[in-house]
């Protein structure tokens, strides 16, 4: 085993670990963990735009912004965090702009503008033009211009090294010397055990897509870092919010971006009608995701679905120039020839929803500080992008407002990290804090070999989760789904790895990361049987209605300590936390 000490640790090498790192390391030592080589993070998957009110093409303000996405969030965002994104948006599009960002210019030179789904000019008269872009490739120029400074900066970097515990001094269920200390991880080249030592830790490991099977994640978003927090004692919020895109590549999940239909795409069913025109009236193909998540879904389910199953919806760009379409779409484009064999210039693209973003997860603060109730935060404890909660997303995520939200907030956070560690003295770790770890991966690679695979409790996972908790739930479908959760925990305890070895031993880590997933469906199905209205990307068939005298506020999920009885016969015990209401009180949302 080896340790290392350091001011601050941050988990995660995406765009919120990378615009933490470059703000704390200007001020103290910081090391950066990551399981990936940073330019590998999910993040290079965003495509469409980060959003500001810049008002380059359009007339804009960070007003009209701020009450989009409360709205958009269907009125669980707290609305103090928003503004705080909202108003910070400027300054964080230019200054990726100064770090070398290539963005797409007007013909006058400004960075240009496009059209995203929910963001209106004054209170939702008409779409506006407000998500900076690069190309259909905006999150891997924020990746690569990101790591690119880090690398000038000399952020230490450590690649490859999986994080799968977190080091508490005290007991974060009480009020006694609790502080964050350090993480425990595994270096994949050597299979060696490796302590991080910290003042603070910032979590920025990202969603948790895998538990559901058509996906447009990354195989690698497992949810590490808010299973782990959960197992430490540490609450996640409003984990039944889960965003489904409405355009993923029919029968793979992989994401055709919202920008297609800013440029101009239309949605239509197997009569080749423009059905949005009957969901949202105004605002049409740019309705919020959710809305057009469950509109294309009941068209399928009406009988109006395209293909030979009549099971997806048609993207059509084939009424927009081919030279617009190679200028402004170029990656999307290319995904539909080489995994469908669709030409977009000609042919519609076959497309369904698929799950995309978590609004869930570890609960913060807006300076990134992480919450151990509803109002006391964890000593140096830090979380932004998708894996926290702060909450600027509510029910339903604004597309481009993830880019913005990890550099808005990523920032904030690295900032906060590096000033608590000027003030604290490096934690003193007792004997043995590995010893939990090396446990846990010794009895997975001790267990007999059975008939079990890691990947078939994997499958059957996913399966459930796509069957019963996906765009429509209902109690029936809830139930099923925490009942077959169960049995899979049950599976688990016994399943066996077929690498028995230490070095690049992804079987080894696979059988880790199943545990996380397994938990974290926990409360996503256990939340979804809870909260008996429809909000955001949240929908129940048996109660479709928004019901705010009794479900205006965020959930928070706890690990049960002994003795205690979880929700519904699970580990989990649900709490409640207020919503944030300073400008915009709840009203119907119309597009």
């Amino acid at each position: 085993m080896q340790t290392h000490d350091y001011d601050v640790v941050i988990v995660g090498a995406g765009g919120a670990g990378m615009r933490a790192a470059l703000e704390a390391s200007k001020r103290a030592r910081t090391a950066v963990v990551t399981k990936l080589y940073p330019t590998r993070s999910h993040t290079g998957a965003a495509q469409g735009g980060m959003c500001a009110a810049l008002a380059n093409v359009e007339e804009d303000n960070w007003e009209w912004h701020t009450y989009d996405t409360v709205k958009g969030g269907d009125y669980l965002v707290d609305q103090d965090a928003a503004e705080v994104m909202a108003k910070e948006a400027i300054d964080a599009v230019l200054d990726l702009e100064k770090m070398g960002l290539p963005f797409n210019r007007t013909p006058e030179g400004k960075i240009d503008q496009r059209r995203f789904g929910g963001h209106t000019r004054e209170h939702g008269e008409a779409p506006v033009r407000r998500a900076c872009y690069a190309a259909d490739r905006t999150g891997h120029m924020i990746l690569q211009t990101l790591y690119q400074n880090c690398v000038k900066q000399q952020v230490e970097f450590f690649n490859e090294y999986y994080v799968l515990d977190v080091l508490m001094t005290g007991d974060p269920r009480t009020d006694e010397g609790v502080r964050a200390s350090g993480v425990v991880t595994y270096e994949l080249a050597t299979g060696e055990i490796h302590v991080f030592r910290a003042k603070s830790v910032v979590f920025a490991s990202g969603g948790f897509g895998k538990v559901f099977k058509t996906t447009s994640n990354a195989h690698t978003l497992t949810g590490d870092g808010p299973a782990m927090v959960l197992r430490r004692g540490i609450p996640l919020e409003d984990m039944e919010f889960f965003q489904f895109h409405p355009t993923g590549l029919a029968g793979l999940g992989i994401l055709l971006s919202e920008a297609a239909r800013g440029e101009g795409a239309i949605l239509r069913n197997s009569n080749m009608e423009r059905f949005m025109e009957r969901y949202a009236p105004t605002l049409k193909d740019l309705a919020p995701r959710d809305v057009v998540a469950r509109a294309m879904a009941n068209e399928v389910r009406e009988g109006r679905g395209c293909g030979p199953n009549k099971d997806y919806v048609l993207l059509d760009l084939t009424h927009l120039e081919p030279a617009h379409i190679d200028a402004k779409l170029p990656d999307i484009t290319e995904f539909a020839r080489t995994y469908l064999g669709v030409e977009p210039y000609t042919e519609p693209v076959p497309v369904f929803p698929t799950a995309h973003y978590a609004m869930g997860g570890i609960p913060t603060n807006i300076r990134g500080e992480v919450l151990r109730n509803a109002e006391d935060v964890i000593p140096g404890m830090y979380a932004a992008g998708e894996v926290a909660c702060v909450s600027v997303h509510g029910g339903n995520r604004l597309g481009t407002n993830s880019l913005l939200d990890i550099n808005v907030f990523g920032r904030r956070a690295g900032i906060a990290a590096a000033e608590h560690a000027a003030t604290v003295e490096s934690p003193e770790l007792p004997e043995g804090v590995e010893i939990p770890t090396v446990e846990l991966l010794q009895r997975l690679r001790d267990r007999p070999a059975t008939e079990d695979r890691v990947a078939d409790i994997r499958r059957d996972l996913q399966e459930t989760m796509d069957a019963h908790v996906q765009v429509f739930r209902t109690e029936e479908t809830c139930r099923k789904a925490l009942a077959d959760i169960e049995a899979l925990k049950k599976r688990y305890e016994t399943v066996a790895v077929q690498d028995k070895g230490l070095r690049y031993n992804l079987d080894l880590l696979e059988a880790v990361e199943l545990g996380f997933l397994l938990d974290l469906a926990e409360t996503v199905a256990l939340g979804a049987l809870y909260r008996k209205e429809s909000r955001g990307g949240h929908f129940r068939e048996d109660f479709d209605k928004r019901d705010d005298v009794n479900f205006l506020h965020h959930t928070m999920y706890y690990r049960t300590l002994e003795g205690e009885e979880g929700a519904e016969g699970t580990s989990i015990r649900l709490g409640t936390k207020p919503v944030v209401i300073t400008r915009y009180e709840p009203k119907e949302r119309t597009f």
